[in-house]
């Protein structure tokens, strides 16, 4: 017999999950000296250090889906703190590509240790074969919910 899933417990289990791990890479963030980066900013600057190319705020909405106008008061803000700079590109005036700064790469080689650290204790956790069908679970539902979301639909 299977368990019945109570109605709302996937949704509640992944916030949980996201925001006992965004609390402990701070806590470990903190600990390493930097105690003033967002999560996000962490995981965005992160993205930036393993581009193979040119990033644009266009790229950002999609790998982390959020949305035009979420990503335009993250980068407003990284800016501001001197993590990134918006750099015109040749071909087209209007594009502004994120580079990061000296500072940005600085805090993204700690955030990187940071959420190693708190990685390893997955280990601990759950199985490597665990870790993985969770990783096709998780993907799996992404992009379903990202499919309903392009095709309008309600989900």
């Amino acid at each position: 017999m299977t368990e019945t899933v109570e109605i709302g417990a996937i949704g509640r289990e992944i916030k949980a999950i996201d925001h006992l791990m965004q609390r402990e890479i701070q806590k470990t963030a903190a600990q390493m000296g930097i105690d003033k980066v967002t999560v996000m900013h962490g995981w965005i600057i992160g993205f930036l250090m393993t581009a193979g190319g040119d990033v644009y705020q266009k790229d950002i909405e999609s790998h982390f889906a959020i949305s035009r106008s979420t990503v335009t008061n993250i980068v407003k803000c990284m800016e501001k703190k001197g993590y990134i700079n918006r750099e015109s590109v040749d071909s087209d005036a209007r594009l502004k590509k994120l580079v990061l700064t000296k500072q940005g790469r600085e805090v993204g080689e700690t955030m990187h240790n940071a959420v190693r650290e708190n990685e390893k204790r997955f280990d601990d956790i759950l199985t490597e074969d665990e870790s993985a069908h969770f990783l096709s679970l998780i993907r799996k539902l992404r992009l379903g919910l990202e499919n309903s979301a392009s095709k309008g639909e309600n989900v």
